[in-house]
């Protein structure tokens, strides 16, 4: 079977597979990541009302035709709007059954639009993986903490070309007038940090309509609420000293497990994130 295949010679998966995401099938429950709301979509928080959903695309470039996406045909798109600092966040919601080792692995790309004949290799400003995770259901220490990793490509016009971690976000929110609802816009330009050792150059083609796909992997420990460790093409990374983001565990919120990627413009230009394939796998049985 060509899924068996691809576990077996592309990913290196723990025992258990949560999800295996080819996305040659579909969007398999990847959506947009909208903000909370309470009897009028006006309450929605400033910065969520226009982060780009994800879709579907076949990588159709005006010089090259279809190339298609790393193993198939389709993958897992995200594209921003043509504004400096626009974003475009794809999220997969889901639950865990009991706190073990995770390991996300995925193929991608990162690009900006081709819609200038010239590299505009410093376009994007940063693409990234983050989690939103609760544990500790019905318990005094249960916690909601929320593991981010971006590569901050370029800023300002400089390429910068490091790995960085969140360990801060901004106050909740208070949505509507029930004490039902709450919000935090967490992907934010402020709180980021440095991860050790954290350049790293990207392979990036000679022109803007040439793809390269790379790597990803990304251990995370449900028991300690830690980032383990995690790779981008030749570069391990050890997780210590990686901060997470921590909130009070919310009343409705147990036992979630959500994925998200997301990517960045640094100019007027559209940046694009392209999945080819993500696998989620854990612990136990």
């Amino acid at each position: 079977m060509k899924n068996s295949a691809l576990l077996t010679d592309r990913y290196d998966p723990l025992e258990k597979v949560f999800f295996f995401d080819d996305f040659d099938h579909g969007l398999n429950g990847w959506t947009g990541l909208i903000g909370n709301y309470e009897d009028s979509l006006e309450s929605v928080l400033p910065e969520f009302r226009d982060l780009r959903p994800p879709q579907l695309s076949n990588l159709t470039m005006w010089d090259t035709g279809t190339a298609g996406s790393a193993f198939g045909t389709y993958a897992l798109k995200l594209a921003t709007r043509p504004r400096l600092g626009s974003l475009a966040v794809g999220i997969k919601r889901q639950t865990f059954r009991h706190a073990a080792r995770l390991r996300l692995e995925a193929y991608l790309t990162f690009k900006p639009e081709a819609s200038q004949l010239r590299l505009s290799a410093l376009d994007v400003r940063a693409f990234g993986v983050a989690f939103d995770l609760q544990d500790g259901y019905g318990q005094a220490d249960g916690l909601r903490w929320m593991p981010h990793l971006r590569y901050l490509n370029a800023q300002a016009g400089e390429r910068q070309g490091r790995w960085q971690f969140k360990a801060q976000t901004r106050p909740l929110t208070d949505i509507g007038g029930t004490g039902e609802t709450q919000s935090h816009f967490h992907l934010g330009p402020e709180g980021w940090q440095d991860v050790p050792n954290a350049q790293q150059l990207t392979c990036y083609n000679e022109i803007t309509t040439k793809m390269n796909w790379s790597y990803l992997r990304v251990g995370l420990d449900l028991h300690t609420r830690t980032i383990t460790d995690f790779q981008f093409d030749d570069h391990v990374f050890s997780g210590e000293g990686l901060g997470v983001i921590t909130l009070p565990a919310m009343r409705n919120l147990w036992c979630m497990l959500n994925t998200l990627f997301f990517v960045e413009t640094d100019t007027d230009q559209r940046a694009f994130l392209y999945v080819d394939s993500v696998l989620l796998s854990g612990e136990g049985a």
